[in-house]
């Protein structure tokens, strides 16, 4: 997908006269605009939700948090967390963490004033069959403290950055896929128009996902014609 976006790119780019965008840059561009739609995700997802629950969203085709649930599934993943001093650290990977888990059995994440009210009684007070957690930033307290293994978690891993790859020829770059650090999108391809207004939007141009379509329809229009008339 990358190397049709940046084609679409840079066919916009000539057309309003901008030049073109040199790899290094499209490249940076490119990882923006794939995270800003992939963080998107997770609030258009909560928002459908809600419509959802006030029986406002659809169902099938139109089941839209279904649909986005499955763009983020992709991502997920199970890792080991690290224990460390007193704390556990998440995967290097992680983009949001969904659950924690110790010897396969479900951590229940408290406030520290909850935690202070557990801790007032022998019954309600944390243990190994009854673990709880405290967020502080990145790292994750786990109580009782004898806890210090074992502990997984569920989540959401960081897209791969995007990199268009390519080898200099005649002097012009172009697109070589087997480069060994080559990297297309992560995010779903339904999102490509998107991924291109916004790259051009860094560009400074400023485009509907519309005329995208539209164009994007019109280029292959024109592909069909000329292989009809070979």
């Amino acid at each position: 997908m990358i190397n049709e976006v940046r084609d679409t790119v840079h066919d916009f780019l000539e057309k309003n006269n901008r030049g073109w965008l040199k790899p290094e840059r499209f490249n940076n561009y490119a990882y923006l605009a794939q995270l800003e739609i992939f963080e998107s995700y997770f609030y258009d997802y909560a928002r459908w939700l809600t419509m959802q629950t006030n029986r406002q969203g659809g169902s099938m085709y139109a089941n839209i948090p279904r649909l986005l649930r499955e763009k983020l599934d992709r991502f997920h993943k199970d890792g080991t967390m690290t224990y460390s001093t007193d704390r556990f650290t998440i995967p290097a990977d992680t983009y949001r963490i969904m659950d924690l888990y110790y010897g396969g059995d479900f951590i229940d994440e408290v406030n520290q004033r909850r935690l202070m009210l557990l801790n007032k009684s022998n019954h309600t007070a944390p243990s190994t069959d009854y673990p709880v957690f405290v967020r502080e930033e990145d790292d994750y307290v786990i109580y009782p403290s004898t806890i210090v293994a074992s502990v997984t978690c569920s989540y959401i891993r960081t897209p791969e950055p995007p990199k268009w790859t390519y080898n200099v020829i005649s002097g012009n770059p172009v697109f070589n896929i087997s480069a060994g650090d080559y990297q297309d999108f992560e995010i779903h391809p339904s999102d490509e128009a998107r991924l291109i207004v916004k790259i051009l939007g860094y560009a400074g141009v400023s485009i509907r996902e519309a005329d995208v379509v539209q164009y994007a329809e019109a280029q292959e229009a024109q592909k069909k014609q000329n292989e009809s008339r070979v």
